[in-house]
């Protein structure tokens, strides 16, 4: 059964909570309370499920996938929308209890009328360790990541990948890119994904990116060492990827970067994305 929006614009943000605990001890609610997100999408949740609806409270449709490694990943999906059906996994055994891939299909009507059907996912992809096991798993998910792509093409109407990829795809988004070349995140075994990922092979869309134009930026992740938030020494590793007509209905995108370093709740910020279907 389809839901009406009850705006002319779906609102979909997503955001690496370090611990979801440590997030909502932080201000992480107080920033969710007054930003009218749909569709909120979590990666490093690193909370039992119990945990995880009773922080993020009533009124939300909530689909949650922990990791078996205790403490270590863990992905959601919070929507005021109700999803017609839920999956979790990528479809590979070996990541099945790895916390990192949820999707949610949701039916609605537009502003139109027409309607309309979406797939979101929160993924959270492996941040990688040059030459260890962490990036073989890495390699390996991302090698899923490309079969499972055009399998959500046809899925839906529309489909939206989102979640901390911890990969820098371009120059553009990584404040020290040279000195970062032979460093998991910026190798460029990894941005040949992303070049895949956004080219003419699977033609999905880097929203943000769209948006922004060619700038620095703008980052949503900062080392939490040294000075980095304040100078804006920062990654652009979050991601909302998007099939072309979705991406193009996007009509606003927002890095919601703390006013000052002690007040995220998060080394990373959330990126919020408006799109007028």
């Amino acid at each position: 059964m389809s839901s009406a929006l009850k705006k002319d614009f779906l609102r979909i943000a997503t955001v690496n909570v370090n611990g979801l605990r440590a997030a909502y001890k932080k201000g992480m609610g107080e920033w969710l309370e007054p930003r009218e997100v749909d569709i909120l999408c979590l990666q490093e949740v690193r909370a039992p499920d119990d945990i995880v609806r009773k922080l993020i409270g009533e009124g939300w449709h909530i689909l949650h996938a922990e990791a078996e490694d205790k403490g270590r990943a863990g992905v959601a999906i919070a929507s005021r929308l109700e999803p017609t059906e839920t999956r979790v996994g990528i479809g590979d055994d070996y990541f099945a209890t790895a916390g990192r891939w949820v999707e949610a299909d949701y039916a609605f009507q537009n502003g139109g009328g027409v309607n309309t059907t979406l797939t979101v996912v929160s993924a959270y992809v492996h941040s990688g360790e040059v030459d260890t096991p962490k990036q073989v798993d890495k390699y390996r998910f991302l090698d899923v990541m490309v079969k499972r792509l055009p399998e959500l093409s046809k899925h839906s109407d529309h489909a939206l990948v989102v979640g901390d990829l911890n990969v820098g795809h371009t120059e553009l988004d990584i404040k020290n890119w040279k000195g970062n070349t032979k460093r998991a995140g910026f190798l460029p075994e990894e941005r040949a994904y992303f070049d895949r990922f956004f080219g003419d092979e699977i033609g999905w869309r880097d929203v943000h990116r769209g948006l922004a134009g060619t700038v620095s930026g703008p980052y949503t992740w900062w080392s939490q060492r040294g000075k980095a938030f304040d100078t804006d020494t920062g990654w652009r590793i979050d991601y909302h990827m998007a099939t072309p007509a979705l991406a193009d209905a996007a009509v606003a995108a927002v890095v919601d970067r703390a006013a000052s370093w002690d007040t995220r709740f998060s080394d990373h910020a959330p990126l919020v994305v408006d799109y007028r279907l």
